[in-house]
């Protein structure tokens, strides 16, 4: 009530507040402590329900694609997917939550001088490329541009420090087991940089560009007449095109991961 008196929030966001918080337990306790999760909620309160998609979805679709890819030899480089399958759910929340809308409240204390300016500018962005404009949130063109490359930066980032982590456990894996039991049917220990670089270009390129466009067809259909009308077409919705979505993009990383001689 004391941020709603002091900087103004819309009755919209306010209403919504209390709805959330007063839904109690874990949500009511998060909403009160967490401002990162609080703020998306407060734009969407869709949220938490598409992390969830994206992990389940995002798990069951990498298993089925890695397996018809890899086909007889998905045993054999049976930790090469679960590496992947780690990363994937690191990820998803990611992948989720950087072009998540967010609810602006107040105005954040900004530094001085060169980074103070980064600061503003970064702020003024659009959380994803199609977001939608509110009462205080404009976008110019070169915004939505700007967004898309500076997510990519973003996206590749994430990539790049989960390959480290994911491919690194996958070797150390791989590395004991064959110290125990080695076979002419292994395959290469992939490396570790070069796996880690992969995995940061396809976020930055492919899932940075598909990501974009879920968001929009996500807000189209739930500013459409029929999901306001029944809400749950949109949830329906949301579960449909993070399907294709997670088809198309695990089949897409086996190719660029086969390509670049990674796996």
């Amino acid at each position: 009530m004391d941020a709603a008196k002091n900087v103004g929030i819309r009755k919209l966001l306010l209403l919504r507040y209390f709805e959330l918080e007063g839904a109690g337990g874990l949500q009511g306790f998060a909403m009160r402590s967490w401002a990162m999760l609080r703020n998306r909620m407060l734009a969407d309160p869709a949220f938490l329900f598409k992390i969830g998609t994206e992990i389940v979805i995002d798990s069951c679709c990498a298993t089925f694609a890695e397996v018809q890819k890899r086909g007889k030899d998905f045993w054999n480089e049976f930790e090469l997917y679960v590496a992947d399958l780690l990363v994937g759910t690191v990820v998803n929340i990611a992948l989720v939550g950087m072009l998540a809308p967010y609810a602006r409240i107040g105005q954040p204390s900004i530094s001085k001088g060169f980074i103070g300016r980064m600061q503003h500018a970064y702020m003024a962005l659009p959380s994803s490329v199609f977001e939608a404009e509110r009462p205080g949130c404009r976008f110019s063109l070169n915004q939505r541009l700007a967004t898309y490359f500076y997510k990519g930066i973003m996206y590749g980032s994430v990539g790049f420090g989960c390959g480290i982590i994911g491919q690194g456990i996958a070797n150390l894996i791989m590395t004991a087991k064959r110290s125990v039991n080695k076979s002419e049917h292994d395959v290469p220990v992939p490396p570790l940089l070069k796996s880690a670089a992969l995995w940061g270009a396809f976020l930055a390129v492919s899932s940075n560009t598909r990501y974009q466009f879920v968001n929009l067809l996500e807000r189209l259909v739930e500013a459409s007449p029929l999901a306001k009308q029944v809400p749950p077409v949109a949830l329906a919705f949301t579960v449909g095109v993070r399907f294709a979505n997670n088809v198309y993009g695990g089949m897409q990383f086996v190719d660029w991961a086969r390509l670049s001689g990674v796996q």
